[in-house]
Formats: structure tokens, C-alpha cells, sequence
């Protein structure tokens, strides 16, 4: 994946990725939910997994993340989203080819916000 300026960001933004994702991946806070969100699937495309990690609630942060046998995504669908205070949910679709054509994983994803930061908190597979 290509992450240069005037690239389009692997979320699906329609944005260049240095003005989406890479700034978020540069430690600026996310502001909502499914800005978070987006960066995450970025990260995953990107396989920058010291951000998955950062980004991930520590209640529910695994030790380690590889990567190595991540699928080929190939887009990002945002289904739906809310904001609550600090709490926050999106629903997405992350599209990969698979063995047999495009596949995705469907996700309602909980967000929650503390010392001004949003975290991943955890999903439910769809």
C-alpha cells in the first residue's frame, strides 16, 4: 500500500493519507470513534501494529499482535456510529480478498474515551 501524500487513505475517506490516517498514526488524538476507527483499519492495511497496540483499551489489549498472516484488505465500510459522552460504538464492514473472492468482517465496535484519548475497547462480530 502506498502511503505517500496526494494517496488516498486505505479507509475509505476519500482523503489523502497524510491528511487522515498518518497523522493519527504520528500520535495526534482521534477526535470521535469512527476516527479512530478508521486509522485502526489503516493500521491493520499499513501492519503498524505498535498503534493497534497503543490505541487498544488495556483492559483488553492482548500482550502482542502479529500480523504477518493478515488477509489483503482491500476497503472499509462504515455502517453506522454514536458518541455518548465516552463511550462510543461503530459499525463496519472491513472488505479482504479471500480465497474465493471478496470477503468481510462485520464489527460493532465499543469505544471509550479517558485522559482525552479514544481507545478500542472490543467487537462484536456480526
Amino acid at each position: 500500500m502506498v502511503t505517500q501524500p496526494n494517496h488516498f487513505c486505505p479507509c475509505s475517506s476519500n482523503k489523502d493519507y497524510g491528511l487522515c490516517c498518518q497523522p493519527l498514526h504520528e500520535g495526534e488524538a482521534a477526535r470521535t470513534p469512527e476516527q479512530l476507527m478508521r486509522s485502526r483499519y489503516t493500521a491493520y492495511v499499513l501492519q503498524l501494529s505498535d498503534y493497534l497496540l497503543a490505541t487498544w483499551h488495556p483492559d483488553t489489549r492482548p500482550e502482542q499482535l502479529d500480523l504477518s498472516s493478515s488477509p489483503d484488505w482491500q476497503g472499509l465500510d462504515i455502517v453506522s456510529y454514536s458518541q455518548q459522552g465516552t463511550q462510543g460504538r461503530v459499525h463496519f464492514k472491513a472488505w479482504y480478498q479471500g480465497g474465493k473472492g471478496p470477503e468481510c468482517i462485520e464489527e460493532e465496535s465499543r469505544f471509550i474515551k479517558q485522559k482525552g484519548r479514544w481507545y478500542y475497547l472490543n467487537g462484536l462480530i456480526r
